[in-house]
């Protein structure tokens, strides 16, 4: 998507430890207008799917996801809690997963009220890198029973095990922009 590319390259801010800073457009302050043409993309790419349910992980793909939503005719946007919730009770799907950028592990948690047997899902995030949050929400989709349809990523670094990781699955993966390499710039496949 040229347009996410473009936006990366004026705006992205590249920092120690293989990290991509684009908190001035997606995952701290939003452009509007790009989170719709996302979900547009994502939309035109999957919308021969059965999806019923867009699934995420709090809080950076929320956006995205609810962008999505719109052009599928809305279906229900459900996000994994990450940590322990006082207003997530009952019954509950759960795993681990450690975050890249924090170098934390959470647990992540959706309540089995929103996700069930009968859903087909598409999973929406906005970075791939090693797969963590990717595997942890496909686990949970599992445990339910339900479909998974495909997994729709902002931005993907392929030069990191996730892409490949998930594609062993036997999973689509689908990016709006995919990164080859990030040293001194973004060089994108």
């Amino acid at each position: 998507m040229k347009l996410l590319e473009d936006k990366i390259r004026e705006e992205g801010i590249l920092l120690k430890g293989n990290v991509l800073k684009v908190d001035s457009f997606l995952n701290h302050q939003m452009d509007v207008e790009l989170l719709d043409e996302m979900g547009k993309e994502f939309y035109q790419h999957f919308k021969d799917k059965k999806i019923n349910k867009i699934l995420t992980i709090e809080s950076s793909g929320i956006g995205i996801a609810v962008m999505c939503a719109k052009y599928f005719g809305y279906p229900k946007v459900v996000f994994a809690k990450k940590g322990n919730s006082s207003n997530l009770t009952g019954d509950i799907y759960c795993c681990k997963e450690k975050s890249y950028t924090r170098n934390v592990e959470y647990n992540v948690q959706v309540s089995k009220r929103f996700l069930k047997e009968e859903d087909h899902v598409l999973i929406i995030d906005d970075f791939l890198a090693n797969g963590e949050a990717l595997n942890a929400l496909i686990d949970i989709c599992r445990q339910a029973n339900a479909t998974v349809e495909g997994c729709g990523i902002v931005i993907t670094k392929s030069y990191q095990k996730g892409l490949k990781r998930i594609q062993d699955m036997g999973i689509e993966v689908f990016s709006l922009a995919n990164i080859k390499k990030m040293e001194n710039e973004i060089e994108f496949v």
